[in-house]
């Protein structure tokens, strides 16, 4: 064998052990760039999912913000409007002028009457003239603060029970709340 044909098998034999390398490395290389592909996708499709899960549940977190924001303005309007009927049957009733004050006080009187006849009376002012006549026998004391009517207390300062407008009005308020709320809200 020449050197020349040495030469030619040697350079054929690496030639192939070369190519046999590339085509190993390149065979890697394919193998290497399709796992990161695959693994690409699976990230992006996992952030995918992930961004619509998260922009789902913070479409829901909103929606339930909005809602509670809503109820709490009506909860504060209904409130309101309570407050003012509140106020405006306070203020009626504090009228000299109300029309139905003087049964009212005969009716508050009535009632005195059944709890007995050894009380004096002790009216709200603006009721005193009117409540006086209605007294009979019994005395009259000093006069108390509120929007009307009396207290109704025995001689001996053991016993009272307040006749006022405004005890009856908050009890009956109180009494009434609910029936109230029905009728302004529903």
């Amino acid at each position: 064998m020449t050197l020349e044909t040495l030469a030619k098998d040697i350079s054929k034999s690496a030639k192939a052990e070369a190519d046999a390398m590339i085509a190993a490395a390149q065979e890697e290389a394919d193998a290497i760039v399709a796992e990161a592909t695959e693994k690409a996708a699976t990230i992006r499709s996992e952030a995918a999912t992930r961004t619509e899960r998260e922009a789902t549940q913070l479409a829901r977190e909103v929606v339930a913000s909005a809602r509670q924001a809503n109820q709490k303005e009506i909860l504060v309007a209904r409130r309101k409007v309570l407050d003012e009927t509140l106020a405006a049957t306070r203020a009626e009733l504090s009228s000299p002028k109300m029309k139905g004050r003087a049964s009212l006080l005969k009716s508050l009187m009535a009632k005195a009457d059944d709890i007995g006849k050894d009380f004096n009376v002790r009216p709200v002012e603006m009721d005193r003239k009117a409540l006086s006549e209605l007294a009979g026998k019994r005395g009259m004391g000093d006069a108390v603060d509120g929007i009307g009517g009396f207290i109704l207390e025995a001689t001996d300062g053991s016993v009272s029970y307040d006749m006022r407008f405004d005890t009856l009005l908050d009890k009956s308020w109180k009494d009434q709340l609910s029936s109230t709320t029905t009728i302004l809200f529903e």
